[in-house]
């Protein structure tokens, strides 16, 4: 049995969720634009990701600084957790 810690597998491993991410497929250039670059492409993918959820919820939790995950960027993700604070 392998260590995991709220599905992520201690091993290295990415979380279990991961594999069904419509970005697992697509150009991770798209959810990591450089500074004033669209997220739009991003964006898109995320709305029709099965996942989505997920995503945002591992971000949060791990203090995803960078890029777009579960459809929001870094600053709305910032919001988001002052938000909730």
């Amino acid at each position: 049995m392998e260590a995991q810690v709220e599905g992520v597998d201690l091993l290295g491993d990415a979380p279990e969720w991961q594999e069904r991410a419509l970005c697992s497929q697509t150009d991770p250039e798209a959810f990591f634009p450089e500074k004033g670059g669209s997220t739009r492409e991003a964006k898109r993918i995320c709305g029709r990701c099965d996942v989505k959820a997920e995503c945002l919820e591992y971000a949060l939790g791990h203090d995803e600084r960078f890029g777009i995950w579960g459809g929001l960027s870094e600053r709305e993700r910032r919001k988001l957790k002052r938000r909730v604070a």
